[in-house]
């Protein structure tokens, strides 16, 4: 439907995906090489860990190199994104929160009530749920990037660029 749609890949379920593909022994410290990959403040900072990170576990544990290596392209998309929208999307958790309560409810009342009923039902619980999620951060940005406005590492580009000529304006 939206075929432009840049695809981003849940940090979470991947970090569990490679630590599940690595010894109980090495996964406290693959799981802090993960997070200076995702935390890293620039994407040329992140795929200098993530290369570290291959290199690193290539020999020994080539599954979970492999498992993560697949997805670099969409793991490292939010970097194209404001960096105040970052906690957002790096994790589908909110997203999979929030309905783990639809789903528990709908479960127990399965063949019990009609199609109108389970809506009204479904919407109650998510408008219930919606008191306790966060705001999202750099709401402002949403209309650049509705707009398609391109950033690089968190910021604008048309802005860092305009930050550069006035750089070299003042030198």
């Amino acid at each position: 439907m939206f075929p432009t749609t840049k695809k981003q890949r849940c940090w979470v379920h991947k970090t569990a995906n490679v630590l599940n593909k690595l010894p109980k022994r090495q996964q406290s410290e693959a799981k802090q090489a993960l997070w200076q990959i995702y935390r890293a403040a620039t994407k040329a900072e992140a795929n200098t860990a993530f290369d570290r990170f291959l290199k690193t576990c290539q020999v020994k544990y080539p599954e979970a190199t492999e498992c993560l290596s697949k997805d670099r392209e969409t793991l490292l998309a939010f970097f194209d994104f404001p960096a105040e929208h970052w906690p957002h999307i790096r994790s589908t958790n909110p997203i999979e929160s929030t309905f783990a309560t639809v789903r528990l409810r709908t479960d127990k009342t399965r063949g019990c009530v009609s199609k109108d009923t389970i809506l009204a039902l479904v919407f109650k619980l998510v408008q219930s749920a919606e008191k306790r999620w966060l705001r999202i951060r750099g709401f402002k940005y949403l209309a650049d990037v509705i707009e398609g406005v391109p950033f690089k590492d968190g910021l604008p580009v048309e802005e860092e660029n305009h930050m550069t000529d006035q750089l070299q304006d003042a030198a």
